[in-house]
């Protein structure tokens, strides 16, 4: 969320404020949203009011005024903004709810109002509704838009498209590498779009077995075949009014092609064994992994298939381009795998940082999304380092024994040294004294090995993973760094 939470009260007459005590609701939202300061107005019309508030306070039953009339316009001056509707009172006091409430309320409360259960549905709605980055006025950005993270320009680049596809009902074709997020952004661009209140189906057309890809996505009648013993819809059927996002489209054979070419242009498709065309209200996003216009030209995709989707396109950058927002995705990911008890990895070292810039990322977002989940399991420690994280294709380190026994030796010794010092200051949650007199060292000589090894002992001060019971036993002879 934002510093300062803003919540208009639009109270349509002079007493408005009777029902609503501005200090102590304000006071109660403010413990309610833990960390905001909350700035609560009051306005008779929404055409008083300059900045867009991020919740609007709607009191209905107001003395010759129409509850429609008044909601269509405060949807109408801020189209984005969650409403939540204050019923009125009657002149005995008691609150009068209406037979029908108007359709666009996020919620309603009745009055007087009580400012904890106000409290507690205003942090529902904006919790539910406030996307987590900056919104600005006129701008339309569904809660979703906020797993696209990046700041990388030609990220960017393509994250404000979004806003502009979800505008219209053109057919979407999103192209790049496995693993960049594609799904993410046709989920995004149907979830930003009038459709967001219906369903978002994604099909993989790799998984569909060719002579069943038109029975899955069409469906069939009582009949159409041997086994069909009841009538079943499709995937059009279902995804109806919302979107349906057809993955790896380049992977559909030449006849489940041209059956596709006819439902994208004219949204026509006929169930097995049915004699009447049936309509659908579907929004179509297309995907692959491949570059379609060279499949074109080698002939292995329709061509007039190929424009029919490719009436707005994207392509999603692959993560080795953008690599200034690796820190960012390590830091969502790191706070997404958090252990249930608490404990475990919760920032990584500057190395480790380092050696996620320096690869090349094959499997892109994806790859970096296992990488750290797997150095989340196995690292006990709070700081995640260089060593705990394994990406693919990475040799296994081995002893060098290119040079001399010596040098090898010293290697080995220095492995064996560097992990028993960090398994120490885990056990012992970073309490050089103690570790020191767990591995028969002095504290001072204990603490020259942590800076040979750049070992920072703050790191493991608040993990809480390790037991005094679980202390490694000392060398038989304590080791001094020499081999």
């Amino acid at each position: 969320m934002r510093d300062v939470i803003r919540i208009v009260f639009l109270s349509g007459e002079e007493d408005g404020r009777s029902c609503c005590d501005h200090a102590r609701i304000a006071e109660y939202v403010e413990h309610a949203l833990t960390g905001q300061r909350v700035a609560l107005d009051d306005a008779a019309d929404p055409s008083l009011t300059t900045d867009q508030p991020h919740l609007v306070l709607l009191h209905l039953n107001v003395p010759d005024q129409s509850d429609e009339e008044r909601l269509t316009a405060v949807i109408r001056r801020w189209p984005d903004v969650p409403i939540v509707g204050v019923i009125g009172q009657q002149r005995g006091g008691a609150p009068m709810l209406p037979p029908d409430l108007p359709a666009g309320l996020r919620d309603f409360l009745l009055c007087p109002l009580d400012g904890r259960e106000l409290a507690l549905r205003v942090r529902r709605v904006l919790t539910q509704e406030l996307p987590q980055v900056p919104r600005r006025v006129g701008t339309t950005r569904s809660g979703r838009v906020h797993s696209l993270v990046g700041e990388s320009a030609i990220f960017q680049a393509q994250v404000e498209k979004i806003p502009l596809f979800a505008d219209v009902e053109a057919t979407v074709l999103l192209q790049g590498e496995t693993g960049t997020g594609k799904e993410v952004f046709a989920r995004a661009i149907h979830y930003s779009s009038a459709r967001k209140d219906h369903a978002f189906i994604p099909i993989n057309c790799a998984a569909l077995p060719d002579q069943l890809f038109e029975n899955e996505l069409f469906g069939h009648v009582k009949g159409a075949y041997t086994s069909a013993a009841s009538e079943q819809g499709g995937l059009v059927l279902e995804a109806e009014g919302g979107t349906l996002f057809l993955d790896e489209v380049d992977a559909l054979n030449p006849y489940a092609q041209a059956k596709l070419l006819r439902f994208v242009q004219y949204r026509e498709y006929r169930p097995l064994g049915c004699s009447r065309t049936k309509l659908a209200n579907v929004r179509i996003i297309a995907a692959s992994n491949h570059d379609l216009r060279q499949a074109v030209t080698e002939r292995q995709f329709r061509e007039d298939l190929f424009h029919r989707l490719n009436v707005l396109a994207m392509v999603v950058p692959p993560l080795r381009e953008r690599v200034e927002d690796i820190p960012l995705l390590a830091d969502r990911f790191l706070q997404r795998f958090r252990r249930a008890d608490g404990q475990g990895p919760r920032r990584l070292a500057e190395d480790a940082i380092q050696k996620l810039l320096a690869y090349a990322w094959p499997g892109n977002v994806r790859e970096l999304e296992s990488t750290l989940q797997r150095a989340v399991v196995m690292c006990g420690a709070a700081t995640i380092q260089a060593q705990d994280i394994e990406c693919a294709g990475e040799a296994p380190k081995t002893p060098c024994l290119d040079g001399s026994l010596r040098a090898a030796k010293t290697s080995a010794t220095m492995d064996v040294e560097r992990a028993y010092l960090v398994k120490t200051l885990v056990t012992f949650r970073g309490n050089v004294t103690h570790a020191a007199k767990a591995a028969g060292k002095e504290r001072r000589s204990f603490q020259r090995l942590l800076r040979k090894y750049g070992i920072d002992r703050e790191a493991y001060q608040n993990d809480p993973t390790g037991s005094s019971r679980d202390c490694p036993p000392p060398f038989e002879t304590p080791f001094d760094g020499r081999a």
